[in-house]
């Protein structure tokens, strides 16, 4: 144990306060002070008390105070002491997490820090008292070897001397600081249970939808008017299917405020209940798969009745892998301390966690700032590596524990992308007892929230991608690191013990290791261009000498590697036909057409073709092999070999398999170019990636395909699983004028349909509409500036700033693109932080957007700028929220692809298809303005373009008004005022 630790008790404290900075000194004295004051302070001051540090050096222009941290901030130690409770990382948040009554915490300085460490403290104490000073103890004497700051404070309160023996140490006995961090010991296993039986196929009515729903919000919740009409309408997604690939379909569209989550949770609840089986609630943001799941509390309000009943699905990369976890530990006393520290508070949020997501959980979004970012990164599985059941710690990985709990769950929320994967790959005969599970555990009935994006989502989940990045990851799956440090093995150690001894397995292993060398060697970007083009790649220091022949004699030229060729011919095109500052350039971005090829395209596609065939052919007869050793050996293969190839065998098919067929398909697409005319399938192009602010540094380079219309694979895998599927949102349909004519209405169906892919399936979807409950007239009031020039940052900054300060704070700023806002951001924060406006932004604070919107909904006045993810499911109700400020009309994207689709899916109206792009968006962003009747605000496009035909996104009542800045900010004013005197 160090001794010379600080003592928090006595020590200074620092907050950042109206743009300047609170200083409570130890005497007791509360100071006002400028950064510059506070930085000459700092040296002679004891480490003082602060919150979010991270945050706090930014503010001061210090460098980054890494681990140990040189403060004592006080989120690390709610972080110890509340380990998998999120909280929005300011005084105030962190006041009110803690019970602080909200009426002492307005204006947060520093002297409210000593009583949140006392608070926090106290509990400390309290848990020492009840049952976990052996596991505090134990971490508390490791994080002190790491030389954490708080380690004397958290010694003297949970009395740690009293624990240690007489040489210093804990008692042989007791947990020891080096078991602390083992955390999967500790775990509860999985068990396997009987498999679920199919769901029955009970009806259930509208009046019973509306008893449920009358029964989750209890006597005393607000009224919202449509919302039992909308749990009624949303019970014929639940009728027997009559034919098989035919399901129900309702298409609802559900106005803001309507209340339509509880509404089809009523009615998803009820058919789970009445036929022992789960509904999928799908979405597209994590916001609303969190919201979603805080609102099936009320009507599971016991928490563990809610664990029992509902489970939140994400990808295996949003969890904590034991495994990487393992290896972190096990290499932690060879590296910087403050991966220890890191590692030892994972562990105990690990033995709190209800799910172990380290994204979007209960994991704070902080975490990662504070700790690490790569320290998150190295223990999730995102290198695609999972061993399932080969790996020693598989009975007690969460994301096993979550697909087991969801199995016999009544509401599994998950993404869009999951769903479509998941039956994608049981379609082809790929699922898994992992994901999918038997026929009877694939689920039959879908709820699709955020509809509009159903599109969006089967775009990016049937797309394919034969890049330089891609390539090359699989090489290293296939290969290993091939000299790096990585505990990435390659796929000959993952199946050594499987196949040594059968030469039908060995075989086509071999033949197929080989050919992977055709895939992009280490170093392949540096090769790219063409005065690279005839470097042989860097030796491979990886053992495979059995499997390769011997070098070349040196008069012989050495081959070129196919995949390189071919990327490099890629970059050449692209290079070539796409003009930089045009409209082609797009985000850091080149794009080109695939026809008509330069000169030796077609060949190298043809000799790359020829090579991933070479790869996937040998895997293909390994795994057909593999699985018929499962017959062969059936009489005395074990339950873990079995369950090896078994994880191997899907993992082939899904990770190496799937991906290279698919490629070979996109090059025999060199070979046919589109006839003028003809509507394609897929779209192909080229696209140059590039690093962000190194222009002529290329990052990857690639030939895409994506599906013109999404949305038809989408509905195929759907169609023989699915027997309802319900589809709402708030913004199904582009209601140009208000959709009053017959004609106009149906044609919006229409065009909602063909969205969310409702068109495709064999019976017509049920449409229903529900307004939205709110006076937008009398709540709101819309603007679009008429003297700003938003392609000028300088104009474009002053603009937000006048708009936030005339609104006091409590705005919302939305961009179109990443660097504008950074732009705005920087020009504008030190004015608004001086006046007491706090402001936080996507893609500059090193948080994720869930905790960027919990500071957001917490500080009052506080303003918030964010691009799409911001536009998008973003729930602030309340004054925390009261401008909303657009930089210009979000037109789509004029790139390739939208240009295929503006073609063929625009049915002859190519400028009403980018109109109804732009309307939908301005509706959402416009609906983050109001979430209650008790909310008002104002909406601000900062475009003076904007054509009179997009207004009629804005809701009915809204009269948008064209003015000056000036008179904007005024009206701004005037209203919120105006509005804060009636309530």
């Amino acid at each position: 144990m160090q001794p010379s630790f600080p003592s928090a008790h006595e020590a200074p404290a620092l907050a950042p306060c109206q743009g300047r900075f609170s200083l409570l000194t130890e005497d007791g004295e509360l100071l006002s002070l400028s950064a510059g004051e506070v930085r000459e302070q700092l040296h002679a001051m004891p480490c003082p008390l602060v919150v979010h540090a991270p945050a706090l050096a930014r503010k001061l222009d210090l460098p980054p105070t890494g681990q140990p941290s040189p403060w004592l901030d006080l989120l690390e130690l709610f972080a110890f002491v509340y380990p998998a409770r999120p909280v929005a990382p300011t005084a105030r948040g962190l006041a009110l997490a803690l019970g602080v009554d909200e009426q002492g915490i307005d204006r947060a300085e520093a002297d409210l820090l000593p009583n949140l460490l006392s608070i926090l403290l106290g509990e400390l104490a309290r848990q020492a008292k009840g049952g976990q000073i052996e596991q505090l103890a134990a971490f508390t004497v490791r994080l002190g070897q790491a030389g954490w700051i708080w380690t004397g404070t958290v010694a003297e309160t949970i009395d740690l001397r009293a624990r240690l023996t007489n040489n210093g140490r804990l008692a042989e006995e007791a947990t020891q600081p080096a078991d602390a961090l083992r955390v999967w010991r500790h775990l509860p296993k999985w068990e396997e249970n009987a498999q679920r039986p199919p769901p029955a196929s009970h009806p259930i009515s509208p009046a019973e939808a509306r008893e449920r729903l009358s029964k989750i919000l209890g006597s005393n919740a607000e009224i919202r008017s449509g919302q039992a009409d909308f749990a009624s309408v949303s019970t014929e997604a639940f009728a027997p299917r009559a034919t098989r690939g035919d399901p129900a379909i309702v298409l609802a569209e559900a106005g803001t405020g309507t209340g339509k989550t509880l509404g089809y949770i009523a009615s998803a609840s009820l058919w789970a209940e009445r036929n022992d089986g789960a509904v999928w609630v799908s979405t597209y943001t994590r916001h609303l798969q969190r919201q979603i799941e805080q609102e099936t509390k009320r009507l599971y309000p016991d928490p563990a009745t809610h664990r029992q009943h509902v489970v939140l699905r994400k990808g295996r990369e949003n969890y904590l892998c034991l495994l990487n976890m393992e290896e972190a530990v096990n290499t932690a006393a060879s590296r910087p301390a403050g991966i220890t520290i890191a590692l030892c508070m994972l562990a105990r949020w690990a033995m709190a966690t209800a799910d172990g997501d380290l994204f979007g959980g209960d994991l704070p979004g902080w975490f990662g700032d504070l700790f690490g970012h790569g320290n998150l990164a190295g223990v999730a599985d995102r290198r695609g590596e999972c061993i399932h059941g080969a790996c020693a710690l598989y009975q007690r990985c969460f994301v096993e524990h979550s697909i087991r709990r969801a199995h016999d769950a009544s509401l599994v929320i998950a993404n869009h992308a999951l769903v479509m994967t998941q039956a994608a790959y049981a379609q082809a005969g790929m699922s898994d007892d992992d994901e999918a599970g038997a026929q009877s555990n694939i689920p039959s009935r879908y709820v699709f929230d955020e509809g509009h994006h159903l599109a969006d989502a089967a775009d990016s989940a049937f797309s394919a991608e034969l890049s330089g990045l891609e390539t090359a990851e699989l090489r290293r799956w296939l290969l290993g690191a091939e000299g790096r440090r990585s505990r990435a093995r390659g796929l000959k150690r993952r199946l050594d013990d499987l196949v040594v001894g059968h030469p039908k397995l060995e075989s086509p292993l071999d033949a197929a290791l080989l050919a992977a060398t055709a895939l992009p060697a280490p170093g392949w970007s540096t090769r790219l261009a063409p005065e690279a083009a005839n470097e042989p790649p860097p030796p491979d220091p990886m053992d495979l000498s059995t499997l390769f022949p011997p070098e070349p004699p040196a008069d012989q030229p050495v081959m070129e590697n196919p995949t390189e060729a071919f990327l490099r011919l890629l970059r050449q095109q692209a290079m070539a036909r796409s003009a930089e500052g045009g409209k082609q350039f797009i985000h850091a971005a080149m794009e080109c057409d695939l026809h008509p090829l330069v000169p030796d395209m077609a060949e190298a596609g043809q000799q790359l073709a020829r090579a991933l065939s070479r790869i996937v052919e040998p895997l293909r007869t390994l795994t057909e092999r593999l699985q018929a050793r499962l017959e062969d050996d059936a009489d005395t293969l074990d339950a873990t070999t079995r369950g090896r190839i078994e994880a191997m065998t899907r993992a082939l098919r899904r990770r190496a398999i799937s991906r290279l067929d698919a490629w070979i398909a996109m090059l025999a697409a060199l070979d046919q170019p589109p006839e003028p005319g003809n509507t394609p399938a897929h779209v192909h192009f080229i696209r140059l990636e590039r690093r962000e602010k190194q222009r002529m540094n290329e990052q990857d380079v690639g030939l895409y395909r994506h599906w013109l219309d999404p949305t038809i694979p989408f509905a195929g895998i759907m169609a023989v699983p699915a027997q309802g599927m319900l589809m709402t949102s708030a913004t199904l349909r582009d209601q140009q004028g208000g959709a009053q004519e017959s004609d106009e209405a149906e044609t919006a169906w229409e065009a909602a349909e063909a969205r969310t892919g409702a068109n495709h399936f064999p019976s017509p979807a049920l449409r229903a509409s529900l307004a939205s409950p709110f006076d937008y007239a009398k709540q709101t009031r819309a603007f679009i500036v008429t003297d700003v020039d938003n392609s000028s940052i300088v104009d474009l900054s002053a603009a937000f700033r006048t708009l936030f300060q005339s609104s006091g704070g409590g705005g919302l700023g939305l961009f179109t693109a990443i660097s504008r806002l950074r732009g705005v951001y920087d020009r504008i924060a030190p004015t608004l932080e001086s006046e007491g406006l706090p402001i936080y932004a996507q893609h500059v604070d090193a948080m994720d957007n869930n905790t960027l919107v919990d500071i957001f909904r917490t500080e009052e006045h506080a303003c918030l700028l964010g691009t799409d993810a911001m536009r998008d499911g973003v729930d602030v109700p309340g004054n925390a929220l009261r401008l909303v400020v657009f930089e210009r009309v979000p037109w789509p994207r004029p790139d390739i692809l939208h240009r295929e689709r503006r073609i063929h899916l625009s049915g002859g109206d190519p400028k009403g298809f980018d109109d109804r792009i732009a309307r939908l968006r301005l509706r959402q962003a416009f609906g983050r303005l109001i979430r209650r009747q008790s909310d008002r605000g104002v909406f601000v496009l900062l475009d003076r373009r904007t054509p009179t035909r997009l207004l009629s996104a804005f809701p009915n009542g809204v009269a948008v008004e064209r003015c000056g800045l000036a008179q904007t900010a005024r009206q701004i004013t005037a209203f919120l005022a105006e509005q804060a005197g009636q309530d």
